[in-house]
């Protein structure tokens, strides 16, 4: 799971001439986690204290001589090094007042970044690919620059990465709309080239990124279609290959950036499997509006989102926890959190569920088909399956593409969209469903709000089970269920979302405590969780004490206790515990708690939302975690391995 949190202001933008060029150069930290050196547009550098959003001071060079390069730190010297009119080198310190009157030095060629990174002395790379060491280069500023590059080719991007004492330049150029990564490595020095496969539309990368990670680095590139793609190139490979090589690249995130195409968005490796996009559209919000979105790459979920007001300025800067977005007239600070276990464990939940569901093959059996065993034989379903794999054959000159059955969610009768959505998903691949699913759940949720008429529980139904959604890229799915008493897709959800909010829980909650069981027994439900509480509730008492252990009564808990006179020492010869044999709610209202009981939350969230509950859903709620609590802790109820069910931890927890 990933969360942002909330950001604040770090300085004030001002806009520039042209609308399409960012205010804001590059940001830089100083060397201490909570000092940032912001380089504008024009002729100011300014260091800035983050967690109280002060100026520790501003560095401004005359007018008309503009700053041509961002600002970095030499962690070597704690230094700042900037260059201003392309070749202009100038060095200061922080006790230094005026720029004009630091070091500075006139190198022979046009200089395109310093870049520096701790562990690693500051480069510099000039705009026809020559790399110098910078302390080799203000020794001898006039010395001869040689051109790397091609004529017409330029360089759109750069980044220094200092791996196993090993310094690398990374810069993408452009020439006639081929798109390259060269790899400089330092002492000794070599040059790799790689050519960047294109794009169908020839549109080029939006924004790259790099990181290094397990030895190896790793090049994450956005398109404006929406595709992400990553890159990855050894440390430990070999030092220099013959030729330009094409760069193997592999589609990490495709976004849902709607009807139109991306305009100045940015995207970052925020770790292995999450990555930050800024400029994008919500999948559940209107368009027109500018998102900060974290993406799992692994499952394509959307993890969290932020609006961010105002026009979208390149890139996004990412350090230590916090993501820097400069939009409209601020550059905000976003604090943000990846759990790198969140989503093993929801998985490894889904394993221990007795969850089995694959994405090779989703099509979605009845409950009713699988509780009353009318299911096909092996052979027959060998020769089914033959049989559908032609009939995919003759009718995939009819069968409707995504952006097909999209359109037709908009406007299309409700039996045709349930088919066409249904057929899509049944014959789509892993990798086609990770990619469509929340598009098509966000549509077909869209317009079930829109029109009350219009409702599709067997599509949505079939979208989840996929387990290419969760609650984040779709977060009305759920709440829509409860409003049309779905039970059915409610239990689905719970089950398979692991980004489920805690107010949401308690609306979940408190509609499954309210509905009347009659409402309920007729629902299908999943034949696991139903098999459990069957067994649970038809289990004999087998007397108060276990191996010499009773367990007490949730006497503080129970409002019961509280009005309930204490029978006499010489009459407790039972357990007091058999008068609550009974279970105080119907099987499958039962059922739908237990999935309550089974969904992830933290206290603090939860709390506050538990209120809502009036008194007598209160008691209802407490009788019943006492009923299932006392069932194990007597041990009258032996589960049957590989059955859905709450733990005792799950259910003690709830109780306190």
């Amino acid at each position: 799971m990933a969360a942002l949190y909330e950001g604040f202001t770090l300085c004030g933008l001002v806009p520039t001439q042209n609308a399409s060029d960012s205010p804001i150069q590059g940001i830089e930290l100083d060397g201490d986690s909570d000092h940032a050196v912001v380089t504008d547009s024009t002729r100011s550098v300014t260091l800035y204290k983050v967690s109280d959003q002060k100026p520790l001071g501003s560095w401004t060079v005359k007018q008309g001589q503009l700053l041509t390069c961002p600002a970095v730190c030499n962690f070597q010297t704690k230094e700042y090094v900037v260059v201003s009119d392309n070749k202009v080198i100038r060095v200061w310190k922080d006790e230094d007042l005026n720029i004009d009157k630091a070091f500075k030095a006139t190198v022979s060629a046009d200089v395109w970044r310093v870049h520096s990174a701790p562990g690693g002395e500051p480069v510099v790379l000039f705009q026809r690919g020559a790399v110098r060491l910078l302390d080799s280069l203000l020794s001898a500023p006039q010395q001869p620059i040689e051109d790397v590059l091609s004529e017409e080719e330029v360089i759109r991007w750069s980044t220094n990465i200092v791996a196993e004492k090993q310094h690398f330049v990374l810069f993408t150029t452009e020439q006639k709309g081929e798109h390259f990564l060269y790899v400089q490595r330092l002492n000794p020095n070599t040059l790799q080239k790689y050519r960047l496969e294109r794009e169908d539309s020839g549109a080029p990368p939006l924004s790259f990124s790099a990181s290094l990670r397990d030895k190896h680095i790793n090049l994450l590139y956005l398109y404006p279609n929406g595709c992400v793609y990553q890159s990855v190139v050894a440390v430990r490979g070999p030092v220099e290959l013959e030729g330009v090589q094409t760069l193997p690249r592999s589609l990490r995130l495709r976004l849902p950036v709607g009807e139109g195409k991306l305009g100045a968005a940015s995207a970052v490796a925020l770790d292995e499997a999450h990555v930050a996009v800024v400029g994008m559209p919500h999948p559940s919000a209107r368009t027109g509006k500018d998102f900060l979105c974290i993406w799992n790459t692994n499952f394509q979920t959307l993890q969290a989102g932020k609006e961010m007001v105002g026009r979208i300025h390149g890139p996004v800067w990412c350090y230590l926890g916090k993501l820097f977005v400069p939009h409209g007239k601020a550059l905000s600070v976003i604090p943000y959190e990846c759990q790198k276990s969140s989503l093993a464990s929801a998985l490894g939940k889904l394993r221990h569920a007795g969850i089995a569901v694959s994405k090779s093959s989703v099509a979605v059996p009845s409950w009713n088909s699988l509780l009353h065993g009318d299911q096909p034989q092996g052979p027959a379903k060998i020769v089914d399956t033959r049989k559908s794999k032609l009939s995919r054959k003759s009718q995939s000159a009819t069968a409707l593409n995504v952006d097909q059955v999209l359109e037709l969610i908009k406007t299309g009768p409700v039996e045709e969209v349930q088919r066409e959505v249904e057929a899509l998903v049944s014959r789509g691949d892993a990798q086609d469903l990770q990619l469509s699913v929340g598009q098509l759940a966000c549509h077909l949720v869209a317009r079930s709000q829109a029109e009350t008429a219009f409702y599709t529980p067997g599509a949505l139904a079939q979208l989840v089970q996929t387990q290419c959604l969760c609650h984040s890229v779709c977060p009305d799915l759920l709440l829509l269920a409860l409003e049309h008493k779905d039970y059915f897709l409610c239990q689905l959800c719970l089950q398979l979302f692991p980004d489920i909010p805690e107010v949401v829980t308690c609306a979940c909650l408190k509609t499954f405590i309210s509905v009347p069981d009659g409402d309920v027994e007729m629902v299908s439900l999943e034949p696991d969780s139903v098999s459990f509480m069957e067994g649970l509730v038809a289990a004999g008492d087998r007397g108060g004490q276990q191996n010499g252990f009773s367990p007490p009564l949730f006497e503080e808990d129970s409002c019961d206790a509280h009005h309930q006179p204490k029978p006499p020492q010489h009459q407790d010869k039972k357990n007091p515990t058999l008068q609550l044999e009974a279970c105080p709610v119907g099987l499958h209202k039962a059922v739908l708690l237990n999935e309550v009981l089974q969904t992830a939350y933290s206290d603090n969230f939860l709390l506050p939302h538990l209120k809502d509950l009036n008194a007598q859903q209160v008691i209802l709620f407490l009788q019943y975690l006492q009923f299932v609590y006392l069932k194990f802790s007597q041990d009258v109820y032996t589960q049957t391995p590989g059955l859905r069910s709450p733990t005792m931890t799950q259910v003690g927890t709830w109780k306190h």
